[in-house]
């Protein structure tokens, strides 16, 4: 199995996804709104058990884990495969792996902190700063706190930060290697912020790694982060740490919000131990920070944001810190910066009266659900003691089954009993094989594109021939990345300088690959006809599952209408590949019969 396979087969595109949008169960699959363009009825889905993606919406496009995060994070395959790697405990080939050395870090943090002392001058004193400046004071922050954190404004203007950079010395590349510019395909560059609130986001160290940048209007995306780089990694940042480590270390508690103004109100009114998980999920890796300072950790989240998953994470990040991870019941609809400055008294006592996290799902669980009859007792029970179970001390086991004894009226026994099924390993069938994982079916799809990809590489001549195979065709985005690359290089020595070193490994499977030797431009236009087939089929696939997903859900008619004249069109382009495919094959046989 290659490196790239392996982190493939770690991931689970939905949890991925879940920690940039936020994805509703849409029967098998899951939907939300599309966090590429602007919508109002959600047109973005994802497939578990394809392991892919879809917008049928504007974007109108798809993929697999690879590709969202490339798109989501503005990255190429190596950065998102770095990126997924690290997130799942992959260890990379060091010529994988292979990045800037001390000194290259060294000068994208010093990029970004003559980046951030730029915007944050255009705040304090141009007049294009005026409207942000007010809307950071109309939010209750001081001169202070905006000083402190070294707020900004990005104007609304193509190149003033790049031309500004360049002044000071620092290259186009360097400024792309930190995110602060973007190269169009023309190889035109541009400011990444443009006419946003600025949020330098510092390291443990205080070195500024990277930006959140906040519109000043309802447009969307609201928030725009810096792209993964060499210094900064979005998943396992946390904004204010350089600010709150010796607070927290002293208090031995961390608390953690959500939202950048909640960490800085927070500061601002005394409660410097508070820091934000930069809009995403809590992972290992903010966990791993922490706990090198503190065992205490306290969530002051979204309580509806809190579902089964969140707490089962919790439950895990308590056991690798062998303690409690705590919940901090606020105020109904109130964010954390907004009880803060309307009674700090009632945000310290959140603080003390925070609950452990399986406390609080038993009781907010049990809270909502109606237990009057022995079915819903059972459900609750059964959903319950899942996650009890993934708690490693046995005292807290007890615990645990005792209240939800109290809560349900169900015995402890029966309780005990029954967790006995979430303890004990599942039993694996004697002769049985497991059941072939996600990667498996997608690796037996691929077979097809790699063998055209070997075709075409061994055989450069081919490039010649038009047979309008496009990068879509390929599914898989290692495989998409390849040819693209193939595309636009003249020979495998240029090919091999333009990849990744993430595609060696790949790169030289397919180059190794036995070919027979005739019939080279048959066979690559039977290729090409059976990659389109299989495209539109995915396709077919996917807006057959989407249709029914919409019209369960009484979605629009123009929706419907719409869905069904692609089905329609999806089909007749099927159609007309495979009668083109089995006159093909007609040739071939009889091809095959004047040359026997």
């Amino acid at each position: 199995m290659s490196t790239i396979d392996e982190v493939k087969q770690k991931l689970d595109i939905v949890e991925v996804i879940g920690q940039y949008t936020k994805l509703t169960k849409a029967g098998r699959n899951f939907k939300a709104m599309c966090p590429f363009h602007n919508e109002k009825t959600p047109s973005f889905f994802v497939f578990p058990e394809r392991q892919s993606w879809h917008c049928f919406g504007a974007c109108s496009t798809g993929g697999d884990v690879f590709s969202f995060v490339m798109k989501k994070e503005g990255l190429d395959f190596g950065e998102a495969l770095r990126l997924l790697a690290d997130r799942v405990g992959v260890r990379l080939p060091s010529e994988i792996e292979k990045g800037p050395d001390k000194d290259e870090k060294d000068k994208l943090f010093q990029a970004n902190e003559a980046a951030a002392q730029y915007y944050h001058n255009l705040l304090l004193n141009s007049p294009a700063g005026e409207k942000a400046k007010s809307y950071f004071i109309s939010r209750g922050l001081s001169l202070k706190s905006i000083t402190d954190f070294q707020l900004g404004f990005s104007p609304n203007a193509w190149e003033t930060l790049k031309l500004y950079l360049l002044e000071k010395g620092y290259s186009e590349t360097e400024m792309l290697a930190a995110g602060l510019i973007l190269k169009t395909d023309e190889g035109k560059t541009y400011d990444r912020f443009r006419n946003r609130l600025m949020f330098p986001i510092r390291d443990a160290k205080g070195r500024t790694a990277g930006f959140s940048g906040r519109v000043l209007d309802d447009s969307l995306p609201k928030y725009m982060n810096s792209p993964q780089t060499a210094v900064f990694d979005k998943s396992g940042t946390i904004y204010g740490i350089d600010m709150a480590s010796q607070i927290i270390r002293r208090q031995d508690l961390a608390v953690i919000v959500e939202g950048y103004m909640d960490v800085i109100v927070a500061h601002q009114y005394g409660f410097s131990n508070v820091v934000a998980s930069m809009g995403t999920a809590i992972t290992e890796k903010h966990v791993n920070i922490l706990k090198k300072l503190t065992k205490n950790i306290a969530l002051a989240l979204d309580p509806d944001a809190a579902g089964e998953e969140a707490m089962l994470r919790c439950v895990e990040y308590e056991n690798s810190l062998n303690t409690e991870v705590k919940i901090m019941i606020l105020p109904a609809g109130k964010d954390p910066d907004e009880v803060i400055k309307d009674n700090p008294n009632t945000w310290q006592s959140s603080v003390e009266k925070a609950v452990p996290v399986i406390d609080y799902t038993i009781d907010m669980t049990v809270s909502r659900q109606d237990i009057s009859t022995a079915s819903a007792k059972s459900q609750v029970a059964n959903n319950l003691l899942s996650i009890i179970a993934k708690a490693s001390d046995s005292i807290r086991r007890d615990h645990y089954l005792t209240k939800l004894s109290k809560l349900t009226g169900i015995s402890y026994t029966t309780l005990e009993s029954a967790l006995k099924v979430y303890l004990k390993p599942k039993p694996q069938k004697r002769g049985a094989e497991p059941a072939a994982p996600a990667l498996l079916q997608t690796m037996v799809s691929n077979s097809r594109e790699e063998y055209c990809l070997a075709l075409l590489l061994q055989y450069p001549e081919l490039k010649n021939q038009d047979e309008g195979l496009l990068p879509d065709y390929f599914q898989n985005t290692e495989n998409r990345e390849i040819y693209k690359a193939w595309l636009e290089t003249d020979d495998l020595i240029s090919l091999k300088e333009k990849l990744d070193p993430a595609f060696r490994e790949k790169l030289g499977e397919l180059l190794a690959r036995q070919q027979h030797q005739n019939r080279t431009t048959d066979r690559y236009h039977d290729y090409v006809l059976r990659l389109r087939r299989d495209f539109l089929q995915s396709q077919q696939v996917i807006r057959e599952e989407i249709f029914n997903i919409v019209r369960q859900s009484e979605g629009k008619g123009a929706d419907i209408e719409r869905l069904k004249q692609e089905g329609i069109e999806l089909n007749n382009q099927l159609q007309a590949v495979s009668v083109e495919l089995g006159q093909t094959k007609r040739r071939t046989e009889n091809g095959n019969r004047r040359n026997a």
